[in-house]
C-alpha cells in the first residue's frame, strides 16, 4: 500500500469490512472490487494510475483480505455489502468495477442499487455460472476452482511465489506478490460458500443486462487463454443493451489487467473520458 494511502475498518451489514483509499473524498469516488481470492490491494497498479483524477475505494470483500471471516450458515451479500458501503462513507455516485467475482458483484450492485453509482465497468464477469445449473448444484468439492482455493493454505508464501513467477512470467514482481499475499489471506470458508453467494446475488446476466441503465464497459478476454465472455456472450449483451461499451483484448487471459495492463488501462481511460 502506497504510504499516503488510507485503510480502516468498517461496520457493514453486521460484519467488519476493510477497505483501502487513496484519497479523502476530494475527486469524483471510483470503487474497484477484487475477484475471488484475491484482495483491493490487487487493484494497487490502477488505483495508482487513477488516483491523481478519482479518489480509488478498494474493499476487501467477505472471507478475503484483512475483511471478516464467514461462518456456516451465514448469508453474505456481496453486492448488498458494496451498497451499503457506498451509503456509509457517503459517496455520491460513485463508478463501480471489479473484475471475475468483483465484476459480478458490481454488475448486480448496478442492477439491484442503480441510483447509486453512476458507471460501471466489468473485467471478464463469470456470468456463465450463475446460469449453470451444472455450477450452481454441483457439489463445491468436485469444482476446480474450488479445489485449487483449498490448497492454499497448505503452501508457504515463498512456494507460492515461486509458483506464480513460473506461470506468469510476463507479470510485474508487484503484481505477483500482491496476488500471492492476497491468496494467505483468503478464509478457506468462504470457498465452500461461493455458490450460494452467485445465488444471492440476484437475476442472470440476461435479465440483468437489460435492466442496466447507467453506461457500462465490457472488458473481455481470448477464450483460448482464459478468458470467459467469449465473443458470443459480448455480442449478445450488445444486442441486449446497444448503451454497453465493449472491448476484447485478444492476448490476455482472464486476468486481463495483469497479463496486457497498458491495453486493459487503454479501454478504461477511452470509456471514462466518457462518463
Amino acid at each position: 500500500m502506497l504510504s499516503h494511502w488510507t485503510q480502516h475498518d468498517i461496520e457493514i451489514n453486521g460484519v467488519q469490512l476493510h477497505y483501502y483509499r487513496t484519497g479523502h473524498g476530494e475527486k469524483r469516488p471510483f470503487v474497484l472490487v477484487h475477484g475471488f481470492s484475491d484482495s483491493g490491494l490487487c487493484w494497487t497498479p490502477t488505483a495508482r494510475d487513477l488516483e491523481s483524477e478519482y479518489d480509488v475505494i478498494m474493499p476487501d470483500m467477505r472471507g478475503h483480505g484483512l475483511s471478516a471471516r464467514v461462518h456456516p450458515g451465514e448469508t453474505v451479500d456481496m453486492a448488498a455489502d458494496v451498497a451499503e458501503l457506498i451509503r456509509s462513507l457517503g459517496l455520491e455516485c460513485p463508478i463501480v468495477g471489479g473484475h471475475s467475482m468483483g465484476a459480478m458483484i458490481s454488475f448486480h450492485v448496478g442492477v439491484r442499487f442503480s441510483n447509486l453509482i453512476s458507471a460501471l465497468i466489468l473485467e471478464d464477469p463469470p456470468w456463465w455460472f450463475s446460469q449453470s445449473e451444472h455450477a450452481l448444484n454441483s457439489d463445491p468439492a468436485e469444482n476446480p476452482i474450488a479445489k485449487w482455493a483449498k490448497t492454499l493454505p497448505n503452501q508457504t508464501f515463498e512456494e507460492l511465489l515461486t509458483q506464480y513467477r513460473q506461470d506468469n512470467p510476463g507479470w510485474p514482481d508487484e503484481m505477483v506478490r500482491l496476488m500471492v499475499e492476497a491468496k494467505k489471506q483468503l478464509d478457506p470458508a468462504i470457498i465452500d460458500m461461493m455458490v450460494d453467494v452467485l445465488r444471492v446475488l440476484g437475476p442472470t446476466w440476461q435479465t440483468g443486462i437489460q435492466q442496466i441503465v447507467q453506461p457500462m464497459l465490457l472488458i473481455a478476454a481470448n477464450p483460448e487463454l482464459g478468458g470467459i465472455v467469449t465473443p458470443e456472450v459480448a455480442a449478445s449483451v450488445r444486442e441486449l443493451n446497444p448503451h454497453v461499451t465493449t472491448v476484447t483484448i485478444p492476448d490476455a487471459g482472464h486476468l486481463i489487467r495483469f497479463d496486457r495492463y497498458a491495453a486493459f488501462m487503454d479501454a478504461l481511460r477511452a470509456f471514462l473520458k466518457q462518463v
